[in-house]
């Protein structure tokens, strides 16, 4: 190898190990105390167009709630013919329009679209209550899902069962930020009434706990900014590759060129 590719491989070397080191891989690293409380801002999770709503009605008598659940079924293909069972406890799902409806059962068109899931149930309690004595209603939004990207272990969109999920949250189900991560550099993309908009947040400071992006919404995006050293690495990998190919070319030229050379040579 010839001196100034040397020199080359230990400038990026010590690069790499220099980045490393002055990254910061710990969360909150403001806090010193071994105990104490900070104060969190929970966002208020909305439904919204394309939600899927799993909404239950029961009863002290279960008939009398029959009516205004959905009729669950199963239905499963043996051969040609298909089979449909309705003895399943597997609830069907409401799937809300884009003017924020849905169509329940006895009651009709209900708009739900801007209300939380807790204000749902109050709503349909109150005027289920009308035909039965003491109903009970649960309301669960099935489709919190979350987009997180950059330096994680694991990008991907990943479905949570709760709807209370932040960024921590976000980050551990993706296999948490690989060293490269900026933990400092933390975006949250967000679309609310047909605007998008971004934050930032620091995650070693512990006053990022009160940001209303801390607690996400369905279908956000967490972004996960690399480091300079990553970054420096991807450039250096790249160019190594570059050379790899026009080396890898001018090897093949040369190649056929010899090829072409010998056969000259050999039908003279």
């Amino acid at each position: 190898m010839k001196i100034a590719g040397k020199i080359i491989l230990l400038v990026a070397a010590v690069a790499l190990l220099t980045g490393c080191k002055s990254s910061n891989l710990a969360y909150f690293s403001d806090i010193t105390a071994t105990e104490g409380s900070l104060p969190l801002t929970k966002s208020v999770l909305k439904i919204e167009s394309d939600d899927e709503l799993l909404i239950n009605v029961s009863a002290e008598v279960p008939e009398a709630a029959a009516a205004y659940n959905l009729p669950a079924t199963n239905i499963a293909k043996t051969g040609s013919e298909m089979i449909i069972n309705t003895t399943t406890t597997q609830q069907q799902t409401y799937i809300v329009d884009k003017r924020g409806d849905i169509i329940f059962p006895i009651l009709g068109k209900i708009h739900v679209g801007g209300l939380t899931t807790v204000e749902l149930a109050d709503e349909l309690t109150r005027r289920i209550s009308a035909d039965i004595e003491n109903p009970y209603v649960r309301v669960q939004l099935l489709n919190f899902k979350v987009n997180v990207m950059g330096e994680v272990e694991k990008p991907g969109r990943y479905e949570f069962p709760s709807e209370r999920v932040t960024v921590l949250d976000a980050l551990a189900t993706a296999g948490d930020m690989t060293p490269y991560g900026k933990r400092g550099n933390v975006t949250v993309w967000r679309e609310e009434d047909g605007v998008v908009t971004y934050h930032k947040l620091d995650l070693n400071d512990s006053k990022t706990n009160s940001s209303p992006y801390f607690f996400l919404k369905q279908n956000d995006v967490v972004y996960v900014e690399p480091s300079d050293a990553r970054a420096g690495q991807a450039d250096y990998n790249q160019n190594n590759s570059f050379k790899v190919s026009v080396v890898s070319a001018i090897v093949s030229g040369v190649s056929v060129i010899t090829t072409l050379v010998i056969a000259l040579v050999i039908n003279k």
